[in-house]
C-alpha cells in the first residue's frame, strides 16, 4: 500500500494531535524542583502545572477543550452567560487559537486537581477520566496513601460528579478554606468572576431569570487561590475581572506571583481584566511579579500583552511599582524566584552543542 492510499482523515489525526504531543508531559516528568524554589508551566487559558521541591504536583484550570469549530446556525445559546450579560443571539467567533501544548491521557501522576470555576474552559472531563480511570494517587498530611482529590467550589463539585468523579473524591471549597498538599498549603480566597454571575444552570429558553435578584452565590461558583509553596506564593484568580477588594488579599497575605485573566474585550462585553487592571492589580495585591493569561485562548478576546509593558513603563517611575511583568509563553516554564528578574520568555532555542561534532560541509567559507 502506498503512503497516499493509507492516508486518512483518522490517521492524520492520530499523527498530528496533540501537537506537542507529550513532550511537555516528559519536560514535567523530568523537571527536578530545587529546594526553595517552586516550577510553573503554562498549559494554555489559565492552566497552570504547578511542582515543587518534595514532589508535589497540581493543576489548576487544566482543559483542553476547544471553541467554535462550525458556524452551524451562527446562533448563540439564549442562556450562555455571555448572551445574559449583554443580550447577544449572534453566535460569539470564540475559536481556539493556540496549540494543544500536552496530552493530557500522558500524565502518569498529579497529587490534586483544583478548578477556580466551572466555566467548559477551566474544567476538563478528559483530565477528569484519566485521574480517575488510571487509579492515581497520592499522600494525605500523615503519609497514607489516598485517591487524588479534586477541589474546587460548589458548582465545579457538582460538575466533576455529573461527568462521574465520585462525589468522595471532591473536596468542596470556600473562601476562608485551607486544604494542603504535600508541601504547598492552598489558601481559598474571595473570587471576583462576575461572568459567574449572570451564569445560569441552563442555557435555554429556560434559564433562570437574574432581573432584579441580588446574587448572593459567588462562592459557590468560584474561588481564587493563594498556593504558599517553598519557593513563594502563588495567587491564582481564575477568571477574576478587577476589584478594589484585591487590595484586601495584598494587605492579607504575602503574594509573589499573581496571575491574572488579560484580554480584549469586545464592544458590549466585559469579562476580562484590561491591560490597566492587570497593573491595578498587581498594585493592589503588594505581588513581586505579575503574569497575565487567558489572552492567549480565545481569537476574539486576542490582546497584546506588550500593551501591559507600555503602560508599566509610562507608571512604573511616577507610582512606585515595586512588581514588574512577566510574559509567559503557553508551553513555558517559569521558576520562582530563579526566573524572578526576568521580564519575558522564550522556548529553548536549542543548538547548545554545535561545532562539537564533526561538521559535514563542502568548505567553513560558506558558513
Amino acid at each position: 500500500m502506498s503512503k497516499i492510499s493509507d492516508m486518512t482523515r483518522e490517521s492524520w489525526i492520530m499523527s498530528t494531535f496533540p501537537e506537542w504531543g507529550t513532550w511537555l508531559n516528559e519536560d514535567i516528568e523530568r523537571e527536578e524542583v530545587k529546594p526553595g524554589t517552586v516550577a510553573m508551566w503554562w498549559l494554555g487559558c489559565t492552566g497552570i502545572w504547578m511542582k515543587t521541591p518534595a514532589g508535589a504536583n497540581i493543576t489548576i484550570d487544566l482543559w483542553c477543550g476547544n471553541g467554535k469549530r462550525t458556524h452551524g446556525d451562527d446562533k448563540m445559546k439564549v442562556g450562555h452567560q455571555m448572551a445574559n450579560m449583554c443580550g447577544a443571539r449572534r453566535m460569539q467567533p470564540n475559536l481556539r487559537a493556540v496549540p494543544f501544548v500536552f496530552d493530557p491521557f500522558g500524565f502518569k501522576s498529579v497529587d490534586a486537581v483544583l478548578a477556580t470555576h466551572y466555566h467548559q474552559d477551566h474544567m476538563s472531563a478528559e483530565w477528569a477520566a484519566h485521574v480517575i480511570n488510571s487509579g492515581m494517587t497520592t499522600v494525605d498530611e500523615n503519609g497514607k496513601e489516598i485517591p487524588v482529590p479534586f477541589i474546587g467550589p460548589k458548582k465545579s463539585v457538582e460538575t466533576w460528579i455529573k461527568w462521574g468523579v465520585p462525589a468522595e473524591r471532591c473536596i468542596t471549597v470556600k473562601p476562608g478554606d485551607v486544604v494542603r498538599v504535600k508541601d504547598i498549603e492552598i489558601v481559598c480566597l474571595d473570587s471576583f468572576d462576575r461572568t459567574c454571575l449572570v451564569t445560569t444552570d441552563s442555557t435555554g429558553p429556560d434559564r433562570e431569570e437574574l432581573t432584579g435578584i441580588c446574587p448572593t452565590d459567588m462562592d459557590e461558583k468560584a474561588v481564587n487561590y493563594l498556593l504558599k509553596t517553598p519557593g513563594g506564593n502563588i495567587y491564582h484568580s481564575g477568571d477574576s475581572h478587577y476589584s478594589i477588594y484585591f487590595a484586601k488579599h495584598g494587605k492579607d497575605h504575602k503574594i509573589d506571583v499573581a496571575f491574572g485573566s488579560y484580554g480584549e474585550n469586545p464592544v458590549g462585553m466585559a469579562d476580562k481584566m484590561t491591560s490597566c487592571d492587570i497593573l491595578r492589580m498587581a498594585e493592589a495585591l503588594r505581588c513581586e511579579v505579575v503574569i497575565p493569561i487567558h489572552y492567549d485562548v480565545w481569537t476574539n478576546f486576542m490582546a497584546d500583552p506588550a500593551e501591559i509593558k507600555v503602560l508599566w513603563d509610562m507608571k512604573k517611575d511616577r507610582l512606585g511599582y515595586s512588581f514588574h511583568p512577566f510574559f509567559w509563553e503557553v508551553g513555558g516554564k517559569y521558576v520562582y524566584p530563579t526566573d524572578k528578574d526576568k521580564m519575558a520568555y522564550h522556548h529553548r532555542r536549542g543548538f547548545e552543542d554545535c561545532f562539537e561534532a564533526p561538521q559535514n560541509i563542502p568548505f567553513r567559507s560558506m558558513l
